[in-house]
This record gives C-alpha cells, structure tokens and sequence, in this order.
C-alpha cells in the first residue's frame, strides 16, 4: 500500500500558501487607503493650526488684560492712600473746629 502522505504534505503547503498569500495587499491598495489617511491627517492638522492660531491671540489677550488688572491694582492702592490720607485731614480739622470757641 503506498502512503497518501507526499500527497497530503503538497495539498497541505499549497492550501497554506494560497491562504497565506491571498491575505498581501496590492502597493495599489496600500496607496489608496494611506492617500485617505493623509487626507484626514491634512485635515486635522489645519483645524489644529487653526486652534493654536485662537489659543495664541487668547493668550496673548489674557496677558494684556493681566497687566491692566496689576496697573489698576497699584492705582487703586495709590487712591485708598489718598482717600485715607483726606480722611485725616478731615478729622483733625472737623477736632479742630470743635476745640475752638464760637464766639
């Protein structure tokens, strides 16, 4: 009886490499859906440029408006002096006044 064993080890490979190579991509195919990648990646980085374009100008804008608050800042401790500094004067003429005699 001869062995079906050669047999069986040939259908075996060539089911194996039909299996095998029937899962390659074409460089077509792989170009293809690259070429759809890149072209979401395009439009991402745009909207992204775009953003970073916003945050900058917000940036920018949220620095200068921190400068202003600190110069308000130091205005308005320069008026709480003044202001401080008329109600004392006040107060000592108001006690002046008092002290003297109406007469």
């Amino acid at each position: 009886m001869r062995s079906n064993l050669p047999r069986v080890t040939a259908l075996t490979l060539i089911a194996v490499g039909a299996v095998g190579l029937g899962g390659c991509a074409s460089k077509g195919f792989v170009r293809d859906q690259i070429a759809t990648v890149n072209q979401r990646i395009d439009g991402l980085d745009g909207r992204l440029r775009t953003v970073e374009g916003t945050s900058g100008q917000a940036l920018t804008q949220a620095q200068a408006a921190a400068a202003q608050a600190q110069q308000n800042s130091q205005r308005i401790d320069q008026l709480g002096t003044r202001v401080d500094a008329s109600e004392q004067q006040m107060q000592q003429l108001q006690q002046q006044r008092a002290r003297r005699p109406r007469g």
